[in-house]
């Protein structure tokens, strides 16, 4: 089925969650409407988004459902951070405000599956939708804070290794086997957050954000190292291990 036909309809949603943006872009200071520049690279990342969820929704849903609507409100937020990305001055100098759009965006992270459990509306897709925008938003906020020469580039680390799991994923077919659900791994995660919006507050200082973000990225790759070795030790499909 063609993916124009298939998002048909849930593109009252898909376009709901673009004036999402558009508003809060609009409704941000001033000093951070860094001007049409920053407007492309929200509706570039939005779009991004749109159709990557189109290239996933399940062609037999007709309903987006409200757990998805909230995630996609996640996706909105986490567009309109990356759209101030071009302006690393305006980030240096209102990290409190990209701070408060990133706490924005986690709070939200635990509405989405509080809804998903309690309507009954658990799925694949869900769940892999909530991921990759948690992916996103990690990403987002580590170039952030490298842009504001707090901490240095190495920061990006934490951004780009879930991308490069699923990367080393098509090498080696075993990395993208279903992991078994794990309450450590979200907590990594959301840290992960947290710890990169709190280190673009200025209030917080380069060595301490150098030494959370470095602190972050340990147990970040400690996890990563740990999903890895589980993989690797399941047997293959015809029932031999590696």
């Amino acid at each position: 089925m063609p993916i124009a036909e298939r998002i048909r309809p849930i593109l009252p949603d898909l376009a709901a969650g673009a004036g999402l943006a558009m508003v809060v872009q609009a409704a941000l200071p001033l000093s951070l409407r860094v001007g049409a520049l920053a407007m492309l690279a929200t509706v570039a990342v939005y779009a991004g988004v749109a159709a990557a969820i189109g290239r996933a929704w399940p062609a037999h849903r007709r309903e987006f459902g409200w757990p998805n609507r909230v995630t996609l409100a996640r996706a909105a937020l986490v567009a309109v951070l990356a759209g101030l990305l071009v302006a690393p001055a305006a980030i240096a100098e209102h990290g409190q405000m990209l701070a408060a759009l990133a706490a924005l965006a986690l709070l939200l992270d635990g509405l989405d599956g509080w809804l998903a459990r309690i309507t009954g509306r658990v799925s694949a897709f869900g769940a892999r939708f909530d991921m990759e925008i948690d992916a996103l938003l990690i990403l987002v906020l580590s170039l952030a804070l490298a842009l504001t020469g707090k901490v240095g580039p190495w920061v990006l680390a934490i951004g780009l290794m879930r991308y490069a799991f699923v990367l080393a994923g098509r090498a080696w077919p075993k990395l993208t086997a279903e992991l078994r659900p794990g309450r450590t791994r979200k907590v990594i995660c959301v840290l992960q957050g947290v710890v990169l919006a709190a280190c673009l507050v200025p209030a917080v200082p380069a060595g301490w954000a150098t030494a959370l973000a470095s602190l972050s990225l340990l147990a970040l790759t400690a996890s990563f190292i740990f999903d890895t070795t589980e993989l690797a030790r399941r047997p293959d499909p015809a029932g031999e291990p590696r």
